[in-house]
């Protein structure tokens, strides 16, 4: 930050700028403020301030992020959960937001998921290919935070309607 500069003036330029990419939770913008060494106090003040006009709500960017992130990341609640919190988003503020998502939606991600990666090649290489198939499938829906058990109920599951589609064509 050039010494001559007021604190304040530019704190504000800092988060509109990092506004204007995308939303960010109170924390995000805190954190790029003390990067740019803008005093605390005066980071306090500025982030007040956005938040009294509405253009920092750390509600409305948890429920923005849990829409796009189950959406297009197809992640679960848990995961969820543990990205919003790194954001600084915690407490009742996260679970309003993940009160969008319920067992049916994290069920039907899970499977349109796992339908995607099918190819019909499991079906050719028999018993090993398909267990294969299986083992990848599991862990691609365990990286994204389904337990153990629901993913590998949704993979054979859609594993059993794709094959017995497939004998049907």
């Amino acid at each position: 930050m050039d010494p001559d500069a007021d604190p304040a003036a530019v704190a504000r330029t800092i988060v509109l700028r990092q506004l204007t990419g995308s939303a960010k939770s109170r924390l995000q913008l805190a954190d790029k403020l003390t990067e740019r060494n803008v005093p605390k106090d005066v980071a306090d003040a500025v982030l007040d301030r956005f938040e009294e006009v509405h253009l920092v709500d750390d509600a409305e960017f948890a429920r923005m992020w849990v829409r796009s992130r189950a959406q297009t990341r197809s992640l679960t609640r848990s995961a969820l959960r543990r990205e919003l919190t790194q954001k600084g988003i915690s407490g009742d503020c996260a679970e309003q937001a993940l009160e969008q998502l319920s067992d049916d939606d994290e069920h039907r991600s899970a499977a349109a998921l796992v339908r995607r990666k099918l190819r019909p090649q499991m079906a050719l290489g028999g018993r090993g290919e398909r267990d294969k198939y299986v083992r990848r499938l599991v862990a691609m829906l365990a990286r994204k935070g389904y337990a153990p058990g629901l993913a590998f109920g949704i993979v054979t599951a859609e594993i059993d309607a794709y094959l017995e589609q497939l004998q049907e064509s």
